[in-house]
């Protein structure tokens, strides 16, 4: 089985170049890469109703904490067969985010800290009712919540698919974020944490070696 790699981080942090860019550096190395990201727009009938919510489709269910994090939940319950597929034939599976990201955004909804009601709600339904599989490590790209909003905006005037939702506009949620996050990290959440910067840049050669060691 292969090993289960994480890409967290805010909306804008870059997670989809570092997915690619760890990608081409593993291969480089001989290891053989899978790769998913959540949500699974276009893929998933959760993934869609939570795009839909997020651009306020379907009423007020986008204000509803519990209801959009079920949501998200729904969307990896349903790939997990597919992730264990992806583990079952490659070297490394990286996901562009994943339970984590649910406990974080869902508590800085709600104003809660990494140890708070909402994040034991999603270990309980994600990792213990749904029993998804456990990553192996996850990749925290950090960076400041207004350069993560900038590289959002920029990239969202770029590709007009690629519009800003309520969740992406929301700064203040952005900044609560960033925070549990930091929180989640430093508790070695679900998995160990590896924190980069995503300003100064990550050593792709580095961290390959140490996902494979």
């Amino acid at each position: 089985m292969g090993r289960l790699v994480v890409i967290e981080g805010l909306d804008g942090a870059g997670k989809r170049t570092l997915s690619d860019g760890l990608t081409a550096q593993l291969q480089r190395g001989g290891a053989t890469v899978g790769s998913l990201a959540f949500p699974r727009y276009g893929r998933s009938v959760y993934a869609d109703l939570i795009r839909e919510a997020l651009h306020r489709g379907h009423g007020d269910l986008g204000d509803s904490v519990y209801g959009m994090a079920l949501l998200y939940a729904l969307d990896r319950s349903a790939a997990a067969d597919e992730i264990r597929a992806l583990l079952a034939d490659n070297d490394v599976v990286l996901l562009d985010r994943y339970v984590a990201s649910n406990a974080a955004y869902a508590a800085a909804r709600l104003r809660e800290h990494a140890d708070g009601p909402v994040v034991q709600w999603v270990w309980d339904t994600e990792v213990e009712r749904f029993a998804l599989p456990r990553p192996d490590a996850h990749l925290l790209l950090r960076v400041a919540p207004e350069v993560a909003a900038e590289r959002a905006v920029r990239r969202a005037a770029e590709d007009t698919s690629r519009a800003r939702d309520s969740f992406e506009s929301d700064d203040a949620l952005q900044e609560r974020c960033a925070a549990v996050y930091d929180e989640l990290a430093a508790a070695g959440w679900l998995a160990p944490w590896h924190v980069l910067d995503g300003v100064a840049g990550v050593d792709l050669p580095t961290l390959a070696k140490s996902l494979l060691a």
